[in-house]
């Protein structure tokens, strides 16, 4: 019998979500949950997970439970396909996270890449919290609750999800096939593995300020698009301008399409076109924001419109959110269930071992 094709995939609720998100995974995902490809689809709210750095600032996590759940409706996910949960509300998550603590070492988690990097970015060096060290064994709780058989994420989450399917392969090697070992899914175009944040910076984020946010107004998108960082030699039209590390650029790389110049650029066929002009010189970056900004525009204010239309009727939103962590909770104890057995823990449920005792102590 053919298995079961699972997606699990979520985000940490700790501020709107932006267009990186979006050419990251978002957009990506309603593909996916669009597709007809995938028996179940799963995306989650990782609050829990948000807490492990935010502990002193839950209301931080709070306040944007909702602001993530607008997001995830207005681009177009659909609860009737996809399950939409939060978390927190799945206790099993934490007894699988607490027995999977039994299968990897401190000094496999110290490997992690990821939470390497993390740990920097967070200045965590010398007082990391328990939980945030731990979740890389939280996140393959999360992953394997639910037989999630691809998990959608950039390829920064890779040694993540390799730890995942480390501990599936040791629980199962222990305690006999139980858990379904995960594959990545990582985004097909090289432009949206990473997009920069309007600053030129690595990453987007909140605390930079260099997000254009899926919720942000017309008004919003278009100043920070002329804001954009570009290129810094290109400091008159003339001048031969540079692509390399050049955001207006990255961003069209992850954003136009063929059709998008008939539309807005009838100066030019392609892409390639507007690069050769700016790489030999004679084109000003204003006129490529001008048309990056028609383009976001353009994918954008759909977006915004459904958002505001969901925006209208919040306690129906968190209703939706309620009755998914209802349908997911039953797939996690379903699971936890299996892991129980499996471990041989379930002593009240095992009537052989009961009977098996009785005689022991019969003879």
């Amino acid at each position: 019998m053919e298995k079961e094709k699972v997606i699990l995939t979520g985000d940490r609720p700790t501020g709107k979500l932006h267009i990186g998100h979006y050419v990251g995974s978002l957009r990506r995902r309603v593909e996916l949950q669009n597709s007809g490809q995938y028996q179940k689809i799963f995306v989650f709210e990782a609050d829990a997970q948000a807490l492990t750095d935010n502990i002193d600032n839950p209301e931080k996590v709070r306040q944007n439970v909702i602001e993530v759940a607008l997001d995830y409706l207005a681009v177009g996910l659909d609860p009737q396909k996809s399950t939409i949960f939060i978390q927190s509300q799945i206790p099993e998550l934490c007894e699988l996270s607490f027995y999977y603590m039994d299968l990897v070492t401190v000094s496999r988690l110290q490997r992690n890449p990821t939470v390497k990097t993390e740990i920097q970015m967070r200045n965590f060096e010398t007082s990391i919290p328990v939980g945030f060290f731990t979740y890389p064994i939280s996140q393959a709780a999360d992953i394997t609750a639910f037989k999630a058989t691809t998990v959608p994420v950039g390829e920064d989450q890779e040694p993540m999800l390799e730890q995942a399917r480390e501990i599936v392969r040791r629980f199962n090697h222990i305690y006999g096939e139980t858990l379904v070992e995960p594959e990545i899914l990582l985004p097909d175009n090289a432009a949206c593995l990473r997009l920069p944040g309007t600053d030129g910076k690595a990453k987007m984020s909140k605390s930079l300020g260099n997000c254009i946010y899926l919720s942000d107004s017309a008004d919003e998108v278009e100043k920070k698009v002329r804001s954009m960082f570009t290129d810094p030699t290109h400091l008159r039209v003339s001048d031969p301008g540079k692509l390399e590390g050049n955001t207006v650029f990255t961003y069209l790389d992850a954003f136009c399409k063929p059709e998008h110049f008939g539309r807005y650029w009838t100066d030019y066929a392609n892409l390639e076109e507007v690069k050769a002009h700016y790489t030999r010189g004679g084109l000003g970056d204003m006129k490529v924001k001008k048309f990056l900004a028609a383009i976001l525009q353009e994918e954008l204010t759909p977006i915004r419109e459904r958002r505001k239309e969901f925006e209208k009727d919040i306690p129906a939103v968190y209703e939706m959110l309620k009755k998914g962590c209802e349908v997911a909770r039953e797939t996690a104890a379903q699971t936890l269930d299996e892991v129980r057995r499996a471990m041989k823990i379930n002593y009240f449920d095992d009537a052989a071992l009961i009977a098996e005792q009785a005689q022991r102590f019969h003879q």
